[in-house]
């Protein structure tokens, strides 16, 4: 029975087969859909169209968002990890394949930071996804034998609740339509997951067939096994830690540092101004686009080049991979929010699988309990948070619910979440009985966007994994695949 209110964005059926695909882009002005639904195969209630203001973006770059439609399912609060609370929860999503009849082989596709739940392009939403290669009949997730969901997390600026949603209660205080910016609470990601559960929950989906991410994905796919143990049944997690080591944390502060000094961030008061922190944010961006790739890789594809040899020389953009980065960050004005950047980053650094909730994640009032009484940690024990980023164990508690077959994948030149991360989450699950882990290291050159980039060997070993027949689990003492 759900605990929270949620309220489902969803698109029309595609094909009268299985649920919705959804789409929800950023956007400033609301907008009502206008789309006529067709009857959904799940028991949900009827789809409505309604308006909605998302994402705060730069006006002159805004697109028509494809139609959604919204599902109210009840008006609780949803309580979080650190104490906040939301009135009530949307979560988008966009789905491929069809449901079958017991209901069993769905496989949850979790995003990493930026990433939307296009991850791949349907009749409503031509435009390629972030996962194009990798989703339809005979891919890594096979459409012909599974139902894919991708949503996207709360936090986010994709349809789903976050900084740039209304704030009911503000709104309410206030009079008019008022956005929650950094009044936002903070998110982590085991509420991710637990919104995404709970949206599962409100779809009929009694478990998945897998949970598969990569990067920020891969970190919810780990806490989706630990937090419901008994809804998944196997995980794929690529380029992933167990917990964010102090580069990456440093990393994404040098991000929200150029972002918040950007003048016309306004302290995050920008959704109804004329100005929009486009500079901010697209220095971010070239900050982040740097940790996703590899200088073997920029070697081979700029070297030392020039992108105007006759210029004459200054300080503006001269060398090909400079020009290249001013590219990326001003892809990413106006299709993103830039408090959605501060939030879910923060919430990256925050992840910690020795910080496990204790408790039934469903109990939400243990959860808004002390410290003491939500993490998996012996009270008086030594501060794990100053160790030296070993197999702790600490770690292996956090880990240990997890008895699922587990896929973990390292990428040798990632140095955003380095290899040694991924063997760590590997030891750890074994350590703590996990006796059906598969954990290997590719040796390419893209860095972290390796799971966007290898289909070779990203899609062979994903779609080995999910179709592996795990009827006879593998004994104790087998030997450990690495």
């Amino acid at each position: 029975m759900l605990k929270s209110g949620f309220r489902i964005r969803r698109a029309t059926n595609l094909n009268g087969l299985g649920p919705s695909r959804s789409h929800a882009t950023a956007t400033r002005k609301p907008f009502t859909t206008l789309a006529q639904p067709v009857t959904p195969s799940l028991h949900v209630p009827p789809p409505r169209a309604v308006s909605h203001p998302t994402a705060g973006v730069s006006p002159a770059r805004t697109e028509k968002p494809p139609p959604f439609f919204t599902h109210s399912l009840n008006t609780n609060p949803f309580k979080l990890h650190l104490g906040g609370t939301l009135p009530s929860v949307d979560v988008a999503y966009e789905s491929w394949g069809t449901l079958n009849e017991r209901r069993d082989n769905v496989i949850l596709l979790t995003t990493g930071l930026s990433a939307s739940p296009h991850a791949k392009s349907h009749a409503g939403n031509r435009k390629d996804g972030w996962w194009e290669n990798f989703i339809g009949p005979g891919l890594p997730l096979d459409t012909n034998k599974y139902h894919i969901i991708c949503t996207n997390v709360i936090g986010g600026c994709f349809g789903s609740t976050g900084p740039s949603s209304i704030d009911p209660i503000a709104t309410h205080q206030n009079g008019s339509p008022t956005r929650y910016g950094l009044n936002f609470p903070m998110v982590t990601v085991w509420d991710m997951v637990r919104a995404q559960f709970q949206m599962l929950d409100a779809l009929g989906i009694p478990k998945v067939h897998g949970v598969v991410g990569s990067s920020m994905g891969g970190m919810q796919a780990l806490a989706a096994a630990a937090l419901f143990p008994d809804k998944v049944d196997r995980v794929v997690s690529i380029s992933a830690a167990a917990r964010s080591h102090p580069y990456s944390i440093a990393l994404r502060h040098a991000q929200r540092q150029v972002l918040m000094s950007d003048p016309n961030w306004q302290n995050g008061n920008y959704y109804d101004s004329d100005s929009f922190p486009s500079k901010g944010l697209g220095l971010a961006r070239q900050i982040g686009t740097i940790t996703y790739r590899s200088g073997p890789e920029w070697e081979m594809r700029f070297g030392r080049k020039r992108a105007d040899p006759n210029a004459k020389r200054g300080f503006k953009s001269d060398f090909m991979i400079e020009t290249y980065l001013e590219h990326q960050g001003k892809k990413w004005q106006g299709q993103y929010d830039p408090n959605s950047l501060l939030y879910i980053s923060r919430a990256m650094d925050m992840f910690d699988m020795a910080e496990r909730p204790l408790v039934d994640p469903y109990d939400f009032d243990v959860l808004q309990g002390p410290p003491s009484q939500q993490l998996v940690d012996v009270a008086n024990d030594d501060d794990h948070t100053q160790t030296d980023y070993t197999h702790t164990q600490h770690l292996i508690n956090g880990m240990s619910p997890i008895k699922c077959p587990v896929l973990v994948i390292g990428v040798k030149s990632d140095f955003l979440i380095p290899s040694w991360q991924q063997k760590e989450i590997a030891t750890c699950l074994r350590e703590g009985g996990n006796h059906q882990v598969t954990h290997f290291e590719i040796d390419g050159v893209y860095g972290h966007d390796t799971f966007l980039l290898d289909f070779s060997n990203v899609g062979s070993a994903v779609k080995g994994h999910l179709e592996i027949d795990i009827r006879h689990p593998v004994p104790e003492k087998a030997k450990k695949i690495s």
